[in-house]
């Protein structure tokens, strides 16, 4: 176990529809420089969050990363094409004692996120 006490979850909500994104694909990738490495992916559940912590205090790190939202592949109905596709987000976490928290609100055609709590 690290000896850091930080992680990193996400929660998608679905403005559109008043209900949380079930079933939203989501990667994690972590960033140096121009390397790009994923290290998790996950599903939402019912709630539109992972059964887990998409990074773990076991195997969190500071550093720059990237999650990657699937919603196209969310958004679509019955192979329908949709305006968003994948919505990458970058940040740093640079605490590596603290809970980082990105939320993503998700509409067919724009979304927000921010760093939550």
């Amino acid at each position: 176990m690290s000896a850091n006490a930080g992680y990193l979850t996400t929660h998608v909500l679905d403005t559109a529809r008043g209900c949380p994104a079930a079933n939203l694909r989501i990667e994690l990738y972590r960033l140096d420089g121009e390397v790009r490495t994923q290290i998790a992916s996950a599903l939402t559940n019912a709630d539109g969050r992972t059964d887990a912590p998409i990074l773990p205090a076991d195997a969190f790190e500071t550093g720059e990363y990237e999650l990657v939202f699937h919603a196209g592949d969310y958004l679509g109905l019955d192979g329908e094409k949709t305006f968003l596709n994948i919505i990458p987000i970058r940040f740093v976490m640079t605490e590596a004692d603290s809970h980082y928290h990105v939320p993503l609100l998700l509409s067919p055609y724009g979304y927000s996120t921010y760093r939550g709590s």
